[in-house]
């Protein structure tokens, strides 16, 4: 499949250069052309046990980085991996997150796949899938058929790489049954039981898993 991450940080990189090791054609968008450059040249910009690797045998093969969402236009599933920074009052900024549905819309609407899937990767609040995401590309695109699915990571720092392809589940929240097609054969590759469930419940799902993560920790 084509696919093009939007977001080339930790989520983002991780979550495209695991993606290239399954034989996808993968394009990491990123705003920051140090951060382009770094990737382009094998260089990851965080440590990742195994990241480093991928990098350098995929980088130029079926991997690449750029500053631009061209590569949207042509893309299979759009994977946002956006950074969401908590408000002062704690609530989730999502200003990045509606930029990035803008900028994507813009795209499609130049050119598109048969059925493009947009993919919320980013943690975000329950409704911010439906509410923001799909409702931002519906009004700027009324008459475009598209899917669009949350895909929450459940990643560790460190171990973010063999945690991708290892998986203990992969939960899939659409409730679109063409895009939960498309994507259970994204992740074709991978071992592990898929959940599916609505958006909205895979949005918990990963603020459920953050606080059980954090009260261990406590």
């Amino acid at each position: 499949m084509q696919i093009s991450i939007i977001g080339g940080g930790y989520v983002g990189l991780v979550t495209g250069a695991c993606l290239s090791t399954l034989n996808h054609n993968v394009t990491i968008v990123e705003i920051f052309p140090e951060k382009v450059e770094a990737i382009n040249n094998a260089a990851p910009p965080i440590y990742e046990e195994g990241l480093e690797d991928i990098l350098k045998a995929h980088v130029g093969k079926n991997l690449t980085a750029d500053t631009t969402y061209e590569s949207v236009q042509t893309a299979d599933a759009v994977f946002i991996a956006v950074c969401t920074p908590p408000n002062p009052d704690g609530s989730a900024n999502l200003p990045y997150i509606k930029q990035a549905a803008e900028n994507i819309a813009e795209e499609l609407a130049k050119a598109h796949s048969k059925y493009p899937i947009v993919v919320v990767k980013s943690t975000v609040p329950p409704g911010t899938t439906r509410d923001v995401v799909c409702k931002t590309i519906r009004e700027m695109l009324p008459d475009l058929k598209f899917g669009c699915c949350m895909n929450p990571e459940l990643l560790r720092e460190g171990r973010a790489v063999f945690d991708f392809m290892n998986p203990d589940r992969i939960v899939i929240g659409t409730a679109d049954a063409k895009a939960a097609e498309i994507m259970h054969n994204l992740y074709s590759g991978i071992e592990a039981p898929i959940l599916d469930v609505e958006p909205t419940a895979a949005e918990m799902i990963k603020y459920t898993s953050n606080a059980l993560k954090k009260k261990k920790i406590s």
